[in-house]
């Protein structure tokens, strides 16, 4: 398969939030600077989503201007203050190029197939087998070698034939035929769900588990955990679906977090309320308004992308989601 490369638009959407952030480093930026900004991020929800990195990122190379400003100060000469912008300017490019570095790493942008947040894809393979992709998601396809390497978060992979094909990640190998997986990566883990027949897995360290449908299992660099049930029956990010069974809100909205871009904060008090329902994820912002309508909570929007719950005042009686 080809290997996919950053989109010119992609790379003109970060470079033109660099831009931006420069400007308003500088402090060189008018009202108007301003307003054009907020144009901006309004006019397309990639603009939001790279300005919100890059604000995020800014942080971690604060110091920077600090100590260039600092040294300068008691040097206001003109010629000082333009070279002490242009340090500035620099400076607010770091964030910029980090991200690209580590928020879109090269490995994820070459990769043979891929997801943005919040879309799903499935791909037909021309051995018969189907491999779907969950959010933000990146994987690459080998059929010669029988070979699928999960680089970024999830992959289903069912294989109708008897010849195996393996999903390789950072803590194991998935050896799949006849069957149908679920793999997930996560900070420090990767978690395989069995939805049908049976799969070997060989951890990095450890014996070879054999796992059977309604079976899941965690790898970590250590090995394997325990085999756990889980219900297969229930409808899932394959089906574009997020349930919860009397789940943790905090819990839930960490993971429909993962479908939403820009920022989704709540206030701690809600994090042990309880969630139950299947909600579609092709429209998360309806998700926020029916936890608003079942739980005591109120949905407080910046912008689409900058969204926080808080508890309600004073809530009336209403059942869980």
């Amino acid at each position: 398969m080809s290997r996919a490369a950053l989109s010119s638009e992609e790379r003109d959407v970060l470079r033109k939030a660099a831009q931006w952030l420069a400007l308003l480093e500088s402090g060189a930026a008018s009202d108007d600077d301003h307003d054009a900004l907020q144009r901006w991020r309004n006019s397309d929800g990639n603009h939001e989503r790279a300005w919100q990195k890059a604000q995020q990122l800014r942080q971690r190379f604060s110091d920077l201007p600090t100590s260039l400003a600092m040294a300068t100060l008691d040097r206001p000469d003109q010629a000082r203050r333009a070279v002490l912008k242009r340090a500035l300017g620099i400076a607010a490019l770091a964030p910029a190029v980090w991200l690209v570095g580590r928020q879109l790493p090269i490995d994820v942008w070459r990769s043979d197939l891929h997801t943005s947040t919040g879309e799903q894809k499935r791909w037909q393979l021309a051995d018969g087998s189907t491999l779907q992709l969950d959010t933000a998601s990146a994987a690459n396809v080998d059929l010669v070698a029988r070979r699928v390497t999960l680089i970024r978060g999830e992959i289903a992979l069912k294989v109708p034939g008897e010849i195996p094909l393996t999903v390789d990640g950072p803590y194991g190998r998935i050896i799949v035929s006849h069957s149908e997986v679920c793999v997930a990566l996560r900070d420090d883990q990767c978690r395989v769900q069995v939805v049908s027949g049976s799969v070997q897995v060989q951890p990095l360290q450890g014996p070879l588990v054999t796992l059977q449908g309604g079976q899941q299992v965690e790898l970590r660099r250590g090995g394997a955990g325990a085999v756990r049930a889980f219900d297969a029956t229930l409808p899932g990010w394959r089906q574009g679906v997020l349930t919860a069974q009397n789940q943790p809100l905090g819990d839930f909205l960490r993971e429909l977090g993962r479908y939403r871009s820009g920022l989704l904060r709540w206030e701690p008090e809600l994090e042990a309320l309880r969630v139950t329902g299947s909600f579609r994820l092709d429209n998360t912002d309806r998700i926020l308004s029916l936890l608003a309508a079942s739980l005591p909570l109120d949905v407080h929007a910046r912008t689409r992308y900058w969204i926080t719950l808080v508890p309600r005042a004073n809530p009336s009686p209403k059942k869980n989601a």
